[in-house]
């Protein structure tokens, strides 16, 4: 995992859409190449961030769990 993403993004309580939409804001703030850590409590993350990148050439680095929050990383793209 990326020790210093250059934003950290705090979406837990949130439900979809909210993360999705938020990141999409936030992503946008960051220059190609940086990383942004997503914090959601929303089970449905994961599968959303999967489509999310998929769909906009950002890159999903990784996601974990620690408790209840997932924990997303996700890259700018180019």
């Amino acid at each position: 995992m990326v020790e210093n993403p250059a934003e950290i993004l705090d979406c837990t309580g949130l439900q979809c859409p909210l993360p999705v939409i938020k990141t999409s804001q936030a992503i946008k703030k960051l220059q190609p190449g940086e990383v942004l850590e997503l914090l959601a409590t929303d089970p449905g993350v994961e599968p959303d961030m999967n489509a999310w990148t998929s769909r906009t050439g950002n890159e999903l680095l990784g996601i974990t769990k620690e408790g209840d929050v997932f924990h997303v990383l996700l890259k700018r793209g180019g």
